[in-house]
């Protein structure tokens, strides 16, 4: 590999844990949920790194080094040999723990100028797209989660409610609606106890799916009363912490 000099660098953090990035870089199922089908990776030093792109471009490069989960570097280049060969750049991906999940640094290194810029949009593309594959997989459960936060909003039992929570939320899960603006699950199920005394027998249902990205997720309800009647819509925004759970909720209300 000759001279290197030319470097682009790029930064994105990622809603879902180390664990499951570097997944993304060593496990050749998860390679092609990024990066096209038929891309694939032998995840040891030496190991083979070959990328079909969903355009049949196809790019060859070799594992440099390995460190789990923090870190993978990697040769990389075209079959074709245009803009350069297999194996002519080097890329290093740096995975750091994040409040929000983790912050992932690439440094793809060229010989020269000009190819290094015509990779600088194409690395933006493609991070979001692991951004987000990453990110479906870690909130994979979100919709049950949604349901059981929804479901919380009809126990009438303080103690029941305040664990039905903390099962699904951090602890200084934040709620705002019209009528609330709360922090702490304390603060939460004492607020959906004094909104059952003002709505008694009602309960709340998700209606559609789920609609998520990158750690956050719509979720569409309706409110139903005790004839079974819908009285009310609306939608939750709900923001993911990087292991599952609920960080915030803002409610709003169709008008």
């Amino acid at each position: 590999m000759g001279n290197l000099g030319h470097e682009l660098e790029s930064i994105v953090t990622v809603r879902a844990i180390r664990a499951t990035v570097f997944r993304h870089f060593t496990d050749s199922r998860r390679v092609a949920a990024w990066w096209g089908a038929g891309s694939r990776v032998d995840p040891r030093p030496g190991g083979e790194v070959y990328i079909r792109y969903p355009n049949g471009v196809e790019a060859a490069g070799a594992v440099v080094e390995l460190e789990e989960p923090e870190r993978i570097v990697f040769t990389y280049g075209y079959a074709s040999g245009l803009p350069f060969g297999p194996g002519a750049s080097l890329v290093t991906v740096a995975l750091a723990a994040h409040a929000e999940g983790t912050a992932l640094t690439l440094r793809h290194a060229f010989a020269d100028a000009a190819a290094r810029d015509q990779h600088v949009q194409g690395w933006r593309y493609q991070l979001a797209v692991l951004a987000n594959v990453a990110a479906r997989e870690q909130h994979a459960g979100v919709e049950a989660i949604a349901d059981r936060f929804l479901a919380v909003w009809s126990e009438t039992d303080d103690a029941a409610r305040r664990a039905g929570l903390a099962a699904i939320a951090v602890a200084d899960l934040s709620f705002r609606d019209e009528w609330a603006a709360t922090g702490g699950i304390d603060a939460l199920a004492a607020h959906i106890g004094a909104a059952q005394q003002h709505m008694p027998g009602v309960r709340l249902e998700r209606e559609g799916p789920v609609r998520h990205c990158q750690g956050t997720a719509l979720v569409d309800w309706v409110v139903r009363g005790r004839d079974g009647a819908v009285s009310r819509r609306g939608t939750n925004v709900l923001e993911l912490a990087p292991d599952g759970r609920i960080a915030g909720v803002v409610g709003l209300w169709a008008q």
